[in-house]
């Protein structure tokens, strides 16, 4: 049966270019192939499911995941892969568990400063997944005492905001016009950069308002660690401790997502990570979760090919749990696992193409 949620997200596709005077936080998501007619294959739909099992149960009260890595940015990676499942996320089967993850977030913020966790990385996926659930969850059932209290509790969009005002801080105060781990960092590497600068393109994807000053900074920043081979430098300048999958992905996906594919930043990155889409990386869940997007922004018959290898990987690596094994612990690595699978949904509004 088709869900409320689906219905919703497809009578938007159908009308999205007649819509005029868009409220902010209206999302508008990729069309699926699915929705097309193409069927996303069962062993995508079976192994999505049962890591959506795996991270029900080993979910905290709190909204949290504590089996490894934790904090608001794991929270966001697993809220992420609950969202990009398309089930309703106010009345589908994972609502109380989407709830928990939201309020779980957004109690880890600091009300003056707008930091979520205690690393640029955390802010960075918190704020992401904060932005897609922006516009997609009702907000009138997210605290149990319906509005939000003073001190903790806020509404999405106001903890998105603040969110933003401090990655746009820090990036001010920044000789590279970009992010370390600190929000005071004096310097920068792409791995932290990445995280953050897709945290607010998708919050300006949402509605919110974010700086073009700022995006084009942080845009100038990978340019400058891109090299014509498409390898991206990690710290300290172009060539960093060599070639990286992951960075290149990361850097692809930025130049994708920011609407600058005019750059010959992105078309090096590009080559480079269709040349290399078989490279082993030693944080593999991480690095796939980015390729899996580079991929499908840079070239849909690659990732096509990419893809389905994916598939068989991870059809042979599920533990009868549900979870994925990683560096990361079960949640965190099932997390990125399942992301990465999910550009065969199509529902996360940043999985636009």
């Amino acid at each position: 049966m088709v869900s409320k949620f689906l219905q919703w997200r497809w009578a938007i596709l159908c009308c999205a270019f007649g819509l005029v005077g868009m409220q902010p936080g209206q999302v508008l998501a990729q069309p699926t192939f699915a929705a097309q007619g193409d069927v996303v294959p069962r062993d995508v739909r079976e192994m999505t499911e049962r890591g959506l099992q795996y991270l029900v149960k080993s979910q905290a009260k709190e909204g949290n995941w504590v089996d490894g890595q934790s904090g608001p940015g794991t929270t966001g990676l697993g809220l992420m892969a609950f969202l990009a499942s398309g089930e309703d996320p106010n009345f589908g089967k994972y609502s109380q568990n989407i709830r928990r993850a939201v309020r779980s977030i957004i109690r880890s913020q600091n009300g003056t400063t707008g930091f979520m966790g205690n690393s640029m990385y955390h802010h960075g996926f918190a704020m992401l997944g904060l932005a897609e659930a922006y516009g997609a969850v009702d907000e009138s059932t997210l605290w149990e005492s319906g509005a939000p209290k003073a001190g903790s509790e806020r509404s999405v969009g106001e903890a998105l905001e603040l969110a933003v005002r401090c990655a746009i801080t820090s990036q001010s105060k920044n000789p590279h016009n970009a992010w370390r781990y600190s929000p005071n960092a004096r310097d920068a590497d792409t791995s932290v950069s990445g995280a953050v600068l897709m945290g607010l393109l998708a919050a300006r994807n949402a509605g919110i308002e974010v700086p073009d000053k700022s995006i084009d900074s942080a845009i100038k920043y990978f340019s400058s660690m891109t090299g014509d081979s498409g390898t991206v430098g990690y710290s300290g300048g172009l060539g960093g401790f060599g070639n990286s999958i992951a960075r290149s992905s990361i850097a692809c996906l930025v130049y994708a997502i920011s609407k600058r594919k005019d750059l010959k930043q992105f078309e090096s990155a590009k080559k480079y990570v269709i040349s290399n889409m078989n490279e082993t990386s030693h944080y593999a869940e991480y690095a796939r979760y980015y390729e899996a997007q580079a991929l499908f922004q840079a070239d849909i018959s690659a990732w096509e090919k990419w893809n389905r290898g994916l598939v068989r990987k991870l059809k042979a690596s599920q533990k009868d749990d549900g979870s994925f094994s990683g560096q990361y612990g079960g949640s965190v690595s099932t997390s990125l696992n399942l992301l990465a699978l999910a550009l065969n949904y199509r529902f996360l509004p940043v999985y636009e193409r």
